[in-house]
């Protein structure tokens, strides 16, 4: 997998700024005062630190943002980026700064002068999120990306702070991996041993089959990979690293490659449905984060890993199959396929854990772009409390999310002919249907979200914290859902 870039932690040293080669960056306060290590650079460079700071430019920078000093004189770097941030900054202008870092930085050395910044810790784990690229398929010869270095005032101390942050990149890595790689090589397979690796962490992994996915009467499930010729599988992965309390779950469709099936999708972007496994590929990303970091904390995160194909043995519009909870669901749309998985999968975590509280996560439905664009994921819950403690994880680690509605008038919409209901409704209020299919599969006194992420979890231009592509986003936010309500 992709590794985070090594970030060390070093004393602050005046005395060899003039000698550091590379890149450096250096952090000047909105109102133009700069640190002692940014003064030294100032000296060396004759005074160009102090002058853009005093100019038009700077005061038109945002919080987190900066300017590169190409080749300054008297110094052996190639070049020094001032970045503009508060001395006490916040968590996400820190974070923004450690990005705008990475962007100069590109696959060379940098070394960030952050001397006795409070926020470093943050500034180096944007650094580490954005300095991400995804090579594993490029033929071509590519610079290998090389690491960082910050000079603290503290580094030990940052250093310990930096830790957790660490392990949770290299979930986010993983997610944003696992949702770039293409379907050939991702296959149901491919990805359930990527899995079962993982317990070498620590986490206890199980890998149930399609005879025993049969046995427990996952029919939706099984229905949807049925025209394919790689095996459906569900992995369970269990992190206790609390008491003997019941676990909160975490569950992800896992539709390796969508093409619709019988009704199948217009080839123009189908290429992008690679991403669709990407509800699985978040929660495995967070069950990797609390593995390495060692979180307090029962969590179990289910995956259900299928691919939806159109063959001779395909599920059919207008077919009638019985889920794993024991209703009947006619399928009308083979392309509303990950909210069968999710039925089986959801009842499955329910019947078997009796978690706390449970959490799904699907790129389930166009719908919930047009509503929210590519800014926000759709938020639906049956629980106030559960859902604000997420919103607040969300805001706190700046994931957009939005909450949406549920409402009994969408019942009526699944009502079927056939069977107890229909799998899909057309195109109104597409992602509140879908939803509302779903919570017919959740106990009554069960807390759960579902977090509709079709529109997030992979981008066609750069975000602030990843290159375009996969961003991971959701791991980071439910990494401190757990943080925040789970461990004492």
């Amino acid at each position: 997998m992709t590794t985070p870039i090594s970030i060390n932690f070093v004393e602050a040293d005046i005395d060899t700024i003039a000698t550091l080669t590379g890149k450096l960056a250096v952090l000047v306060s909105p109102d133009g005062k700069i640190d002692t290590l940014a003064r030294r650079v100032n000296r060396l460079s004759k005074g160009a630190i102090a002058r853009f700071a005093e100019s038009e430019a700077f005061a038109k920078l945002d919080n987190g943002a900066g300017v590169a000093l190409a080749y300054p004189a008297g110094m052996a770097c190639e070049g020094v980026m001032v970045v503009k941030l508060p001395k006490r900054p916040s968590v996400v202008e820190a974070r923004k700064a450690g990005a705008t870092m990475a962007v100069y930085k590109g696959t060379g050395v940098l070394s960030v002068l952050a001397a006795g910044s409070p926020k470093a810790a943050d500034i180096s784990y944007g650094l580490a999120l954005r300095a991400y690229a995804f090579i594993a398929h490029k033929t071509a010869e590519t610079d290998e990306i090389q690491g960082a270095t910050m000079m603290v005032n503290n580094p030990e101390k940052v250093a310990a702070e930096a830790g957790p942050m660490a392990a949770l990149a290299e979930g986010v890595f993983f997610t944003r991996d696992l949702v770039n790689e293409p379907s050939n090589i991702l296959t149901t397979n491919d990805f359930a041993a990527r899995l079962a690796a993982m317990q070498e962490l620590g986490l206890e992994v199980e890998i149930l089959e399609e005879d025993e996915l049969a046995k427990l009467g996952m029919r939706t499930l099984l229905a949807v990979g049925q025209g394919s010729t790689s095996p459906s599988k569900v992995v369970v992965m269990r992190w206790n690293g609390g008491g003997d309390e019941a676990p909160f779950a975490l569950v992800g469709k896992g539709v390796v490659f969508d093409t619709g099936g019988i009704s199948i999708k217009p080839s123009a972007g189908m290429e992008d449905m690679t991403m669709d496994m990407g509800g699985a590929g978040v929660v495995s990303g967070v069950m990797r984060a609390l593995a390495l970091r060692g979180a307090k904390a029962n969590v179990v995160g289910v995956v259900g890993l299928v691919e939806n194909m159109p063959d001779g043995d395909a599920m059919r519009p207008g077919d009638v199959v019985r889920s794993m909870k024991g209703d009947t669901i006619e399928i009308n749309n083979t392309d509303a396929e990950g909210r069968l998985v999710l039925a089986d999968i959801l009842w499955y975590t329910q019947e078997r854990f009796t978690p706390v509280g449970m959490i799904d996560l699907a790129t389930l439905t166009g719908a919930i772009i047009i509503g929210l664009g590519h800014d926000k994921a759709g938020v639906f819950s049956n629980n106030d409390a559960l859902c604000n403690d997420f919103l607040k994880a969300a805001e706190t680690e700046d994931e957009g999310a939005w909450r949406m509605p549920f409402s009994p008038a969408y019942d009526k919409l699944l009502k079927s002919r056939t069977a107890d209901m229909k799998n899909s409704c057309g195109r109104p209020a597409g992602a509140s249907t879908a939803a509302q299919f779903l919570q017919r599969f959740v106990k009554e006194d069960m807390p759960w979200i579902h977090l509709d992420i079709a529109g997030v979890a992979l981008l066609s231009d750069d975000s602030e914290l990843a290159p375009k592509g996969a961003t991971g986003w959701g791991v980071r936010a439910l990494d401190r859902l757990v943080r925040d309500k789970f461990e004492g």
